[in-house]
């Protein structure tokens, strides 16, 4: 296997016409440059070099591969250079994708520090609720994702690094003038005769699940996964919702009253990555950013 560092004693040996020269441009000795030329020519198969009295000449090989070796000295000196700038976070990206109401709340604040510590490095964002987040870091679609998962829920990621970074408390919304509008906490069974809005049918899980703890099956009349279009019918007199607080700090929450909710429930949102990128540079930063924002 040719050596870069062979490649380089090569080309200084090209360039000044003798071992002695090329060791003074290099700063060793000369046997140090003998001993590196016999050794690339052992890796090359063949002769590179000629002595000619005190000159040193390139055989036909030689010539070919000082040829090549500019350009593969120089894309090794760019890789360096470029792994140097990654490491020290001076550049680099980092793929997010992040579910709704984690981009418009905790990913803003993180990704701005991010940039104001680290201006080369680039972030992307794209959005996706979990499980398909998760599936995409798996796949290698991106790098971190934020999620959530329910209390009580089964662990879906063994297999990846997980770091917490808040517990979501779900809360309900009654309009204003609704008679527990001023009640503060309510026992969810207390809702249990109001027409509800609820999410798709896949994301309505943790309410269907809540509600029939609570001894009821609750009557949704309207389903929508857009917070404001929740929020809006609510105030409206439209029906009763319960919401994650993330969901509603990202609206505005306006003919609504948030009470709280009897048992409590609970999301955990979190921030996931693979094994081997948490020790990248750009990766650990940002979630070292999330987790900053979250706890902000």
């Amino acid at each position: 296997m040719i050596e870069a560092r062979h490649l380089r004693v090569l080309r200084a040996v090209a360039a000044t016409g003798s071992f002695s020269a090329a060791a003074r441009e290099l700063g060793c000795t000369q046997p140090a440059v003998s001993q590196q030329m016999k050794s690339l020519e052992a890796s090359a198969g063949t002769r590179l070099l000629v002595r000619a009295g005190r000159e040193t000449r390139l055989t036909q090989a030689g010539e070919a591969l000082v040829r090549h070796a500019a350009g593969i000295l120089a894309g090794l000196t760019a890789a360096e250079e470029e792994i140097a700038a990654i490491a020290g976070l001076r550049a680099g990206r980092v793929r997010l994708v992040s579910f709704p109401s984690g981009s418009s709340t905790l990913v803003p604040a993180a990704l701005a520090a991010l940039r104001a510590a680290h201006p080369g490095t680039r972030v992307y964002l794209e959005e996706a609720e979990p499980p398909r987040s998760a599936a995409l870091l798996r796949d290698g679609e991106c790098d971190v994702a934020l999620a959530f998962r329910y209390e009580g829920g089964e662990s879906e990621w063994d297999d990846l690094v997980v770091r917490p970074l808040l517990v979501d408390r779900l809360v309900g919304l009654v309009p204003e003038g609704h008679p527990l509008a001023d009640a503060g906490k309510v026992a969810l069974a207390d809702l249990a005769d109001q027409p509800w809005i609820a999410g798709c049918p896949r994301c309505r899980t943790q309410l269907v699940d809540a509600c029939g703890a609570a001894g009821f099956a609750p009557r949704i009349d309207f389903a929508t996964d857009d917070y404001p279009a929740v929020t809006g019918l609510v105030a409206a007199g439209l029906g009763v919702a319960m919401l994650p607080e993330l969901a509603l700090a990202s609206v505005r929450a306006e003919g609504v009253r948030r009470l709280d909710i009897a048992p409590s429930v609970s999301r955990e949102i979190v921030a996931l990555t693979l094994p081997d990128l948490a020790a990248v540079p750009a990766v650990a930063a940002t979630l070292d950013q999330l987790a900053a924002a979250a706890a902000a």
